[in-house]
Order: structure tokens, then C-alpha cells, then sequence
């Protein structure tokens, strides 16, 4: 199959327009019109990976943390980074990465953290995406309304549930008076006008809209478009917040003791940093609402206050944030970045499922290398 059918399916289920702002998700090296038969999963794309791959015979690696991370000045065997590219480019392997945007989608990797510590989510950590329905409505004569009807359509205005181009039309008289340096498509400068015209009622989608204008603008007639945006948010039924990190509770409170042997558990961890409020440790005190963030996410922690978490767990905590969380009273644990390695079983299992789903002739692997830099003694 196409590395592009692949990627359908899967991009239907965690769009890059999902990731956070400034972050890359997607394909990064490679082509879409490629044949897949052999795919591998991996956390980080490092060279042991890339021989892993090159040996397996693979065409695609799909990794949660993207490979090219700087910008490149050379492309040459003289850096271990720069060879391992050379080496992807000339084993015709791609690369497809999933970073934020797993992290904040639906069943994605949060949630199968909460998961795996038996939280129950009860909301996001901190708000990354609003969508929200806007209507457009946009006023054109009569003898283009269809051209435009079939424009906004084609990207993205007028999308409900499972059907797309949808509009309402009424028709009325659009009057208007060109002035001397106006340059009308109808009428004459310093005359009124009077023009048969549509009015056409869509359904955009704010993240939509941007590109909806500009296609409207460009397709329209008139020099100076008409046309209203009306904001449906709060109202309507499809709007959608999204946000990276999860608020979780358990079941029943347990002490900070036992939920630190939970995470230590989980995660097969031998050892955790554990931060606390000085002079105010208590293993003993309970704790039940947890927010989490997989990767390095201690930038979220004052939303972790405001939304009552009684313990904090996210990655690679640096030394004077610990500091903050100290004063802020909130006890976190670091598990370490390389939790998110659960990444690579859990997208194998989706994969899998699709495979059987759509009959798929693709062999999926796991990545038997640890990317883990780190170890403690």
C-alpha cells in the first residue's frame, strides 16, 4: 500500500493540525507515493535505531520524537546525527513523526497514562485548541454564485457531521455606488447600482475560516466583497476544546507513599525524583487528584494548581522550576522522559487493529532498541 493511504487513517485519528503551536508533526523524511510493506515503531529515530531498521528491511519508522531537531548546515557522514540522515536517505526509509499532537488527542498518550495509574480523567491540563462553528455568510451575484458555492465547499466551508458543501441560499437585490476610484466588476463609477445577488449562509469552522477568506476573496467578483462572520460559540453543538496534559482521579485517596510506588510500578522505574514542600513532607498524606503531562511539561504546572491537583508527574523538571513547585506547595514526581516510551506499544496495538480492519499487507514492528540516554547507579 501508499505511505499516503496509511497515513490517512491515522491522520483522521491524530491530525498534525492537532500539535501545539510551533511544534512538527508529520512526515519528515520520505515520500507519500511510496510503497509501504514494513513499518517500525520507536520512541526516538537514533542511528542504533536506523541500522534496526536498515536490518529489518523496513520502509517506514514512526517515532514520537522527530529526528531533525535543528536546522541542518551539511549533510555528510562527518557527525554521527548528519550519517544516521545519510543513512535514512539512502535506504529509501521514511519518517513519520506524532509529537504533540498525541499527546493532546483523544486516547492518545496521556490518556494512556491515566491509564495505566487507574486515574479517571476528569479534563485537560491546560487549553491547547478551541473549535468552534462560525457562520459565513457571503452576498454574490447571481451569475457566480454557483462557482463560489463550489469554492468555499472544496476547503472546508459548510462541513456538518459526515456531509460537506452544505449552504442555504436566498436570493435579493445587493445595492451598491462605485466611487471614482473604484474599479467595479458591475456598474460604472458614480452611478448607483442595483445587482440581483444570493446570499449564502456556511457553516465554517474557526480554524477553517482563515482559509475560507482568502479562497472567497480570491473566486468572488467584486473588488470589495460583502460578507458577515457570526461567531456561534458558546451555542453550538460541535464545539470542541482540546488541551495537552490530563487531570485525573483516583478511585479511592491513597497515601503519597503508596502512589509513588504505583508510578515507580507503572513505569518500571527503579528510582523517582520525587519534589516536596520543604519542612512539609508527609508520606503519609493523601492523595487522589493527579495531574499529568508526559515529556517535559513543567510549564503547565501553575494550571496543575489552579485545577486542584494534589500531585504533579511530568518529565526532565529543571532545577530552579523544582525551586517554584517548592513554594507553590504542589508535590511532583519525575518519571523521567522516557515514559512516553509506552508510545511505541500502544500505537502498535492501533496499528494492528487497522491492519485487520482494512485488511492491510503491512508488517508492524516494535523497536527492540532502548533510546533511554540515561541510567542510575
Amino acid at each position: 500500500m501508499k505511505l499516503k493511504e496509511l497515513l490517512a487513517v491515522f491522520e483522521s485519528y491524530c491530525p498534525p493540525s492537532m500539535s501545539m503551536k510551533g511544534d512538527f508533526c508529520g512526515l519528515q523524511i520520505g515520500r507519500m507515493d511510496r510503497d509501504i510493506q514494513k513499518v517500525l515503531f520507536t520512541l526516538d529515530v537514533r542511528p542504533e535505531v536506523v541500522q534496526e531498521a536498515i536490518d529489518l528491511g523496513v520502509d517506514l519508522i514512526f517515532a514520537k520524537h522527530q529526528p531533525i531537531f535543528k536546522p541542518i548546515q551539511a549533510l555528510t557522514d562527518q557527525t554521527a546525527q548528519s550519517a544516521m540522515y545519510l543513512d535514512l536517505i539512502q535506504h529509501d526509509i521514511a519518517v513519520y513523526v506524532a509529537h504533540t499532537n498525541i499527546d493532546i488527542v483523544p486516547d492518545g498518550l496521556n490518556d494512556w497514562f491515566c491509564e495505566r495509574l487507574a486515574l479517571q480523567v476528569t479534563d485537560f491540563l491546560s487549553l491547547t485548541h478551541a473549535f468552534n462553528e462560525q457562520k459565513l455568510v457571503v452576498y454574490v451575484p447571481q451569475s457566480h454564485a454557483e462557482q463560489l458555492r463550489i469554492a468555499l465547499g472544496a476547503v472546508g466551508a459548510g462541513l456538518q457531521g459526515n456531509y460537506q458543501a452544505t449552504s442555504f441560499t436566498s436570493s435579493g437585490i445587493g445595492r451598491f455606488t462605485p466611487n471614482e476610484w473604484a474599479n467595479p466588476t458591475i456598474g460604472a463609477n458614480n452611478q448607483a447600482e442595483a445587482v440581483e445577488e444570493e446570499r449564502i449562509e456556511f457553516l465554517v469552522k474557526n480554524t477553517l475560516m482563515p482559509t475560507v477568506l482568502a479562497t472567497l476573496k480570491q473566486v468572488h467578483p467584486y473588488e470589495e466583497p460583502a460578507y458577515d462572520i457570526f461567531d456561534l460559540a458558546p451555542f453550538s453543538a460541535s464545539s470542541q476544546n482540546y488541551g495537552i496534559g490530563r487531570i485525573g482521579k483516583l478511585a479511592q485517596p491513597e497515601t503519597l507513599a503508596d502512589f509513588c510506588q504505583r508510578v515507580k510500578t507503572v513505569f518500571g522505574l527503579e528510582h523517582l525524583r520525587v519534589i516536596l514542600p520543604p519542612k512539609q513532607a508527609d508520606w503519609q498524606q493523601a492523595v487522589q487528584t493527579v495531574a499529568i503531562c508526559g515529556g517535559s511539561g513543567e510549564k503547565f504546572y501553575r494550571e496543575a494548581l489552579q485545577k486542584g491537583a494534589d500531585v504533579f508527574i511530568t518529565g526532565d523538571v529543571y532545577y530552579h522550576t523544582a525551586h517554584d513547585l517548592q513554594a507553590n506547595q504542589l508535590i511532583t514526581l519525575d518519571p523521567g522522559h522516557h515514559i512516553e516510551v509506552l508510545f511505541v506499544e500502544k500505537l502498535l496495538e492501533k496499528f494492528i487493529d487497522w491492519q485487520k480492519q482494512y485488511h492491510w499487507e503491512v508488517d508492524f514492528l516494535a523497536s527492540k532498541v532502548d533510546t533511554n540516554p540515561f541510567m542510575t547507579i
